[in-house]
């Protein structure tokens, strides 16, 4: 459940106070361990809410912690969907579930098909 008042702790918030400040590790050791195109100035970018969290960032932060990309991945989501809700008017619910909520259409158009057991590319727009 998200915060009403208060935005969630960012994604950077809590890899800083949960995970690298109280191992005492830098922020130049967590890139150098991370290898590959991480730098110390991309970990602060985390930090510092300015670099969001990806699918990439979520399973390396993932793999390092032993923690689960889905972790990062809901930080980031509630932190982003927080900020949303501020600016968010809300459109009215359809008359059609306004009576019945289970008042779905009976079919729905799809943007896929199903052709042979795979997942074709023909789109309907």
């Amino acid at each position: 459940m998200l915060p009403k008042n208060r935005p969630p702790a960012h994604p950077g918030e809590v890899l800083w106070e949960e995970f690298l400040k109280p191992l005492e590790i830098s922020q130049s050791h967590f890139a150098q361990h991370l290898g590959g195109t991480w730098t110390q100035p991309k970990v602060s970018e985390i930090i510092n809410k300015k670099r969001r969290i990806t699918e990439i960032i979520a399973l390396d932060f993932a793999d390092a912690f032993g923690t689960s990309p889905e972790f990062w991945l809901n930080l980031q989501a509630n932190y982003d969907l927080w900020f949303a809700r501020q600016y968010h008017e809300t459109v009215p619910l359809l008359d059609e579930f306004k009576t019945n909520p289970i008042n779905r259409p009976k079919k729905a158009s799809s943007r896929a098909h199903l052709s042979g057991g795979r997942l074709s590319k023909r789109h309907s727009h």
